[in-house]
């Protein structure tokens, strides 16, 4: 028995969004200036921790 078309896009588009796991990175409707500011205080904080250990 083979599947018309349709019915094979249908079981593609199915199989791909119902069984998608997240992957635990950040949400999309979670505070994303949040997330930058950390993201640019830990640069920065990286960047202290090289200069004054001298690995610079």
């Amino acid at each position: 028995m083979t599947a018309t078309r349709t019915e094979r896009d249908d079981m593609t588009a199915t199989t791909a969004t119902g069984t998608r796991a997240r992957t635990g990175g950040p949400k999309d409707n979670g505070p994303k200036i949040l997330e930058h500011v950390l993201g640019w205080t830990l640069v920065v904080v990286i960047a202290m921790l090289v200069t004054q250990t001298g690995l610079l």
